[in-house]
């Protein structure tokens, strides 16, 4: 089979595809560079379908990967928007406990926020709440100025247009088919031509699990789709919120709840929530793949983890489909919400990487072999991470391509 030749290939054009790529370059200018995309245009998926939230590591555990590629991620992030004319605003966001039994948990943030260099994060009583979202009902709150929004997709595609400024190769509709990687070059073949090269780097966001076991089977980490549902406020309730307001998430479930979020189109709106997508790219209900929903039924991680958090599962089903039971969930810390303030919005999946014993992988996992770097979970925030974790991919991959 005939194939071209590169240095490196880059798979997926993602934000984080797209930023490592950015960061290889940056690094090697001569490099010679292809980047594959299945889809005929980049960042489609979780990159495009998300809430466009410039995050701050308040959540994250302290010393993980998450809290400091986020946080320098964050910065960076920032410093390339304003170099490429990527459009970005700074509301703030407000975590906000509705009942006392919530304080504890909120406290609990607070100091992550604080161990994680959140330096202008404070917790807030019921007068500056009403100062600051003075619609927002709640007995305590965090609030954290920094915390931005942006739109991914815009961005992403400025990293890919200075990709193509700097001499990289960005093919779409370029499906992988297979990767054989040998001793001293890789192989990848894809719908558009093979491309042998001295190594790759996957970042395949839905897909990850199965690109990466085209050389690399892994320990059992499976990649688990969740869709997420937002509703649109109509103008008089979107009038009513000025920046980003979260619920205290609850550590027993692993996840955030139902937020509000200013969007830097103006609109806003509400969600996510999250239940199983029965097709990797299943943004409506009726969409189903029955190999992906047959892969994940047979998962007995996932099999565990329905078992654990079922009720919790119920429950989001429920407010998927009865939109009042969503309106319910908002009206807790926004009161003058109504049925009639709402309307369906747009839907994401969620590609969550889940453990052959039901845990949810939270943190970022590379997996690093000769020749080939694969990015298995790269869960919220990678968007606001995507130039810090393309950095650590990037000196990963030189280690472990060009070094040998």
């Amino acid at each position: 089979m005939s194939s071209e030749r590169a240095d490196i290939v880059v798979v997926g054009g993602g934000i984080v595809g797209l930023a490592t790529a950015y960061r290889l370059v940056e690094r090697r200018p001569d490099l010679r560079l292809v980047l594959l995309e299945k889809e005929p245009e980049l960042a489609l998926h979780q990159t495009g379908r998300n809430s466009g939230v410039i995050h701050s590591p308040n959540t994250y555990t302290p010393g993980s990967l998450k809290a400091r590629l986020c946080a320098e991620g964050r910065r960076e992030a920032l410093a390339f928007a304003d170099a490429h004319g990527v459009p970005y605003a700074m509301p703030g966001e407000l975590i906000v406990a509705t009942d006392p039994d919530e304080i504890p948990r909120l406290d609990a943030i607070a100091e992550r926020a604080r161990a994680n260099g959140v330096a202008t994060a404070r917790t807030i009583g019921q007068a500056e709440i009403r100062e600051i979202e003075p619609n927002v009902a709640g007995v305590r709150a965090l609030h954290v100025p920094e915390t931005g929004i942006i739109d991914w997709r815009v961005f992403a595609v400025a990293l890919g247009d200075e990709l193509r400024r700097r001499g990289a190769e960005i093919r779409t509709g370029a499906a992988v088919t297979a990767i054989a990687a040998g001793d001293r070059e890789v192989l990848v073949s894809s719908t558009s031509g093979a491309v042998r090269a001295s190594g790759v780097v996957t970042c395949a966001g839905l897909w990850s699990d199965r690109v990466a076991a085209m050389t690399d089977p892994g320990d059992g980490t499976r990649i688990v789709p969740f869709r997420g549902d937002y509703y649109v406020l109509r103008p008089r309730a979107a009038a009513l919120v000025r920046g980003l307001v979260y619920p205290v998430p609850d550590p027993r479930y692993p996840f955030l709840g139902v937020h509000l979020t200013v969007r830097i189109d103006g609109a806003v709106w509400a969600g996510p929530n999250a239940v199983l997508a029965f097709a990797r790219d299943g943004y409506r209900r009726r969409d189903v793949d029955v190999r992906d929903l047959g892969e994940v039924l047979a998962n007995g991680g996932f099999r565990k983890l329905a078992r654990a958090y079922w009720r919790t599962g119920a429950a989001e089903m429920w407010r998927d489909w009865w939109a009042p039971s969503f309106v319910a969930a908002i009206r807790r810390y926004l009161p003058a919400i109504e049925r009639g303030d709402v309307e369906p919005g747009p839907s994401g999946v969620r590609a969550q990487a889940l453990g052959r014993d039901g845990t949810l992988v939270e943190d970022f996992l590379l997996t690093v072999r000769p020749r080939v770097v694969h990015v298995r979970n790269a869960p919220s925030p990678a968007a606001t991470a995507s130039l810090a974790i393309g950095r650590e991919i990037a000196e990963r991959a030189e280690a472990a391509i060009f070094t040998l």
